[in-house]
């Protein structure tokens, strides 16, 4: 198993933009408010959601900065960056998702790693241009169609190992269990660590709680799946979820989305949108399927676990019609 880890040399914040909802100082967490998020396809760099572990890395000396590669040979290989721009370069179209600790560590599956198919890449530019430090700057890994944890910013080193990495972050965290295990009777090694993200989507043209005028309303968003399953459908429902009508998808301006096609990208999100009659208050409703057939649940309660994580429940906003005044 190929082990990440990220160094430890931290300085003063970066710049951030302004609009950012900020959900931790320290370490620094946040993310864009939703109606930005479908402003542009590709998401701009300042609006692209920051989630960290602990500080942010500074490297002051790009020229003396390396990583080491581990497991090949008896002896460690070292690659500067250098080295690691004059490798053959890929652009890959991928969406990410992601406590204070040591050095942050994850793994990946072997056969994954070195499949020309799964796209993982060692990337030091996103959107053309160089990563900024809340991005991983100089060297990230990027795993697509996995959560971002296994993502790992500040690249160090590279191992090849019989087993999966053994790190905190990777053996007791990123883990799902059933509803009946909580912080009592959890014990860690009895689920495999999340790779995948689930199928999901989110209405990003309302508030959660948002006020219109009675009329035609464009409700529009984007939905996702992991590990390179296309988006089949989504579905969204103007009653609360007891009648259904199908949004249209793209990825490309103008031109419909197909799932699976050869021409979409397979590891990014796609946007959908559909215009609707909203005559009274009401609950907006969305789910999506992916191309395995794999749908969204209804409720939370149903998959429910004790960490909280891959909540990818219906997607509701309550929405209050009133007339607009003359």
């Amino acid at each position: 198993m190929p082990g990440l880890t990220a160094p430890s040399d931290y300085s003063q914040e970066p710049l951030r933009h302004p609009s950012l909802i900020i959900n931790a100082k320290e370490p620094f967490n946040a993310e864009p408010p939703r109606s930005a998020l479908i402003s542009s396809y590709i998401t701009p760099v300042h609006f692209f959601y920051k989630r960290n572990h602990g500080p942010i890395p500074l490297v002051d000396d790009i020229e003396r900065y390396c990583v080491s590669i581990n497991g090949l040979t008896e002896n460690p290989k070292e690659l500067f960056m250098n080295d690691i721009r004059m490798l053959p370069k890929y652009n890959v179209t991928a969406t990410l998702q992601e406590e204070k600790g040591g050095p942050y560590k994850a793994s990946i599956p072997l056969i994954q790693a070195s499949n020309p198919e799964a796209d993982v890449l060692l990337a030091y530019e996103m959107n053309g241009e160089p990563l900024n430090r809340d991005h991983g700057y100089p060297l990230r890994v990027i795993v697509p169609g996995v959560i971002g944890a296994r993502s790992v910013k500040w690249l160090d080193s590279i191992s090849i190992n019989a087993e999966e990495c053994q790190g905190f972050f990777m053996q007791k965290d990123y883990k799902m269990f059933p509803p009946s295990v909580d912080w009592s009777n959890i014990d860690w090694s009895a689920r495999r660590p999340q790779m995948d993200f689930p199928i999901q989507c989110a209405i990003c043209s309302l508030e959660d709680v948002d006020h219109i005028k009675p009329g035609k309303v464009t409700v529009s968003g984007y939905a996702v799946a992991g590990g390179g399953r296309g988006i089949e459908r989504v579905d969204i429902s103007v009653d609360g979820g007891k009648n259904w009508i199908e949004a249209t998808r793209y990825q490309k301006i103008g031109v419909p989305y197909v799932a699976d096609s050869l021409s979409s990208y397979k590891w990014a999100w796609v946007f959908f949108e559909i215009t609707v009659d909203i005559l009274r208050n009401t609950e907006i409703v969305a789910k999506a399927v992916d191309s395995a057939a794999n749908v969204q649940p209804e409720k939370v309660e149903e998959i429910w676990n004790v960490r909280g994580i891959l909540n990818n429940s219906w997607h509701r906003v309550q929405v209050g019609v009133g007339r607009s005044s003359i």
